[in-house]
């Protein structure tokens, strides 16, 4: 009794049983259960009605991006406000699934869609670290938050947020609902779901991804800002530490798994460097082509479009143009800094003053923005946007050796403080370079077909968008000169017409003087056209479309080779490429010579599909052997390939035995003060333009020629385009015979129509000639060329603005 009475003295002491607090328990919890009560009953009479219904998650879709695909099926690019891929459970790997489970729901399988478990824990743990740190949002609730509802912090939106979750896992299974969650939840960079996560910050498929990327990933979901691997690398380092840990406290992987997982050294992708290859140009040719025909849906409704470009031969031509554009650059000298900012003394003003100007100057794939922090003749030190120091000396140095010494002059001087830009060889050795001022370019048609197999429209598309392939009408200079000898042919010409190479005049009107074109060698005499052809001579080329005429000749290409008859104006200069085209347009006309002689349209699209794979649209290309209609006779090609394999193999681009293939076929062009450099060539599977110049015309240098600017570029990319390619050797066709090993006409053979001499003065030499050719003799061979066609003026030179000198 006595011990009663003292626990009762006690209990009143320290209020345990104390009437007034127990009643105020009670009707606190009355109160809580009533509304609790009220809370379901509001629940089910007014928000269970107005739930939404969950046809966008059992008919998912979201906005998916434009995508564009090589012919081989490799990610060339995306357009749309938000970069989605969607992927079945199936094709996530193990890994990223359980990184995910790991940090947001490892009770995922086990609950109905609210983790109560998870609930109580989440509030034992608040209550005894006094504030609010965990939440307890599964998986399902996170679907029903980000699909159907704002993310606003109200008590209608949770109790939406609940029911929603409810009828979620009602209506789909566990592995549906995580296969939404994968494809839907923000990650930051504009990346919705994994998969294109995956692609944004490691450039990979998502089944290709390690544990140690799988972890990274899974820690975006939470914040992706604060854990974005680009933006904040250390918290993102830290955050997939823990969910490492939690994997393997979980016993999701092995010991062994976590010790390599934690080690794993993650190279994260820089922006703007998302894709495998570059072909930011083709990317921009589809959007352009695709918008046009569907609008706003262009960046929304999953469009596929799969591309003719081969993905190897497209980075083969980006390397290709981007060393032929250094390598002239190199040789036309050092141009200076980009700028010469202040260093401050202090170690932390000076990092932060070398960050400021690397957002000023951005990196260009490979090509790096440094600031030098010292400079003398034997070495520089320089840091990198990384922050990284590194340093150059020795060889390194003599492409900046005049910027170092003492009496550098100031706007080429390097020092302390100067912006410069560097870029790694082959043998990982710093080199310094520039930023490039001319502009090269490259495309390659596939001739059988017409389809585009690499394009490659400027040095890069960041820099410059404007697509020269496409956009840039240029002169083509002695590239035009095939066609002027194709329309020849069919007037009785052939390669053994012995054509002089001599000084002529012709009247220019209107008062000026006499037109007299030049070549950079002096004159020859005469030659036969494979040689005129081989050594592009002018005053050959001039001579023939004389005697052929110049409306005759213009009538003859612009028909059958597709060029457009306002850029290739009826006058004498046309021989030299006076007219202009687009290096598509060009290779589309070699690609005639090229497959025998049919005409081709050059084609960038096979096929465009929606979300769900259903075929939008197809390409329906000309195809030789199919549908193709006849550009030039057979007999045509034939000989002007043989013209064009000499010039390849013994003319001015005999550059092209490096590649030790005797069915290579192409010409130089070089336009007058060597505005514009080209090659145009081909082999029979593949047809090849390259052509560099600036934007604002001006000389390329008085010893360059397109041997030295284009054909290097040509062919380091036909190096690897033709691996594997079989050497061809097209049999001549029916109406072709050869008299001493040259080809003719059957209908054009000497004292049968032949042209065997052009402007050849005295028959003591046109005999010799003959005698040497085994010619029959025919005092009238001269005539048989076609005269010109057009009025007297047609052969006359419009002025002295097209003066061509080059090859």
């Amino acid at each position: 009794m006595r011990f009663n009475s003292r626990l009762h003295r006690l209990s009143l002491q320290r209020g345990f049983l104390n009437p007034n607090i127990a009643k105020f328990l009670a009707f606190s919890v009355l109160g809580l259960v009533i509304i609790g009560a009220l809370i379901i009953a509001y629940a089910l009479i007014f928000i269970n009605p107005r739930l939404p219904s969950l046809d966008v998650i059992t008919d998912y879709r979201p906005k998916i991006p434009l995508r564009i695909y090589s012919a081989d099926n490799v990610l060339l690019g995306e357009f749309g406000e938000e970069k989605r891929s969607l992927v079945k459970l199936d094709d996530i790997p193990a890994n990223m699934k359980n990184a995910v489970l790991a940090i947001e729901d490892n009770r995922f399988y086990q609950h109905g869609g609210i983790d109560y478990i998870g609930i109580a824990r989440a509030i034992a743990t608040d209550v005894v670290r006094g504030h609010a740190s965990q939440g307890a949002s599964t998986i399902t609730m996170q679907v029903a938050r980000n699909v159907f509802l704002t993310k606003e912090k109200t008590v209608s939106r949770k109790l939406y947020e609940v029911l929603l979750a409810n009828k979620i896992e009602a209506a789909l299974s566990k592995d549906q609902i995580l296969e939404v969650y994968m494809n839907q939840i923000y990650l930051g960079q504009r990346a919705f779901g994994f998969a294109a996560a995956a692609r944004t910050y490691f450039g990979k498929d998502i089944k290709d991804i390690t544990l140690a990327q799988a972890a990274m990933l899974a820690g975006l979901p939470k914040a992706p800002s604060a854990y974005n691997p680009i933006v904040n690398p250390k918290r993102a380092h830290i955050r997939q530490q823990y969910i490492l840990q939690r994997m393997l406290d979980l016993e999701y992987i092995t010991q062994k798994e976590y010790d390599a997982a934690v080690k794993e050294d993650i190279q994260v992708r820089a922006p703007g460097n998302q894709y495998n290859v570059h072909a930011e140009y083709v990317n921009e040719m589809v959007r352009q082509m695709v918008y046009a025909q569907y609008k706003e849906d262009t960046y929304t409704h999953g469009i596929t479009v799969t591309t003719t470009i081969n993905a190897a031969d497209q980075k083969a031509a980006y390397d290709a143009v981007r060393k032929g554009v250094m390598d002239y650059d190199r040789r036309h000298g050092y141009r200076g800094p980009e700028e010469t900012i202040e260093l401050p003394s202090k170690e932390e003003d000076r990092a932060q003053a070398i960050d400021d100007a690397m957002d000023d100057y951005p990196d260009n794939d490979d090509i790096l923005a440094a600031v030098v922090v010292s400079a003398d003749p034997k070495q520089i030190q320089a840091v990198i946007r990384s922050g990284d120091k590194i340093t150059l000396s020795g060889d390194t140095l003599k492409f900046v050796a005049a910027a170092l010494g003492p009496k550098a002059k100031k706007e080429i001087r390097i020092a302390p403080g100067a912006v410069i830009r560097v870029m790694q060889d082959g043998k990982k050795n710093w080199q310094i370079v520039q930023l490039p001022e001319v502009e090269a370019t490259l495309v390659s048609v596939t001739p059988q077909n017409g389809a585009i197999r690499a394009l490659v429209g400027g040095f890069d598309f960041t820099q410059n968008n404007f697509n020269h392939v496409t956009q840039a009408w240029r002169q083509p200079g002695s590239t035009f000169k095939p066609f002027i000898y194709s329309a020849a042919l069919e007037k009785g010409f052939a390669p053994a017409s012995i054509i002089n190479d001599a000084p002529v005049s012709y009247p220019a009107g209107n008062g000026q003087p006499n037109w007299e074109p030049k070549d950079d060698d002096p004159p020859a005499g005469p030659m036969a056209m494979r040689t005129a052809l081989q050594k592009s001579v002018n005053l050959v080329a001039i001579r023939t479309l004389d005697a052929i005429g110049v409306k005759y000749a213009q009538d003859f290409i612009t028909q059958h080779f597709g060029f457009d008859t306002d850029k290739v104006p009826p006058y004498l200069p046309m021989a030299l490429g006076a007219g202009q085209t687009t290096p598509l347009q060009l290779a589309s006309a070699y690609a005639i010579f090229a497959n025998g002689g049919y005409k081709i349209n050059p084609y960038l699209i096979t096929q465009i599909t929606d979300a769900r794979g259903k075929v939008l649209s197809k390409a329906d290309p000309l195809i030789v052997g199919n549908n193709a209609p006849r550009a030039i006779d057979e007999r045509n090609s034939y000989i002007m390939t043989s013209l064009l394999q000499s010039v390849a193999q013994r003319g001015t681009g005999a550059r092209s035995n490096s590649l030790k293939r005797t069915d290579l076929a192409g010409k130089t062009g070089t336009t007058n003060d060597a505005f514009d450099g080209w090659f145009a060539g081909y082999q029979r599977t593949l047809t090849t333009v390259v052509w560099m110049g600036y934007d604002q015309p001006k000389s390329l240098g008085s010893k360059e020629f397109g041997a030295q600017l284009a054909l290097p570029i040509w062919v380091d990319y036909m190096g690897v385009a033709l691996r594997g390619t079989p050497q061809s050797d097209t049999p001549a066709p029916a109406g072709i015979r050869f008299i001493d090993g040259e080809p003719y006409y059957e209908n054009f053979t000497p004292g049968n129509g032949f042209v065997a001499s052009l402007g050849v003065e005295g028959g003591g030499v046109v005999d010799a000639l003959s005698n040497f050719f085994g010619w029959s003799k025919n005092p009238n061979s001269e005539t048989q060329a076609a005269p010109s066609s057009g009025p007297a003026s047609s052969s006359q030179a419009p002025g002295k603005e097209n003066l061509y000198q080059g090859h």
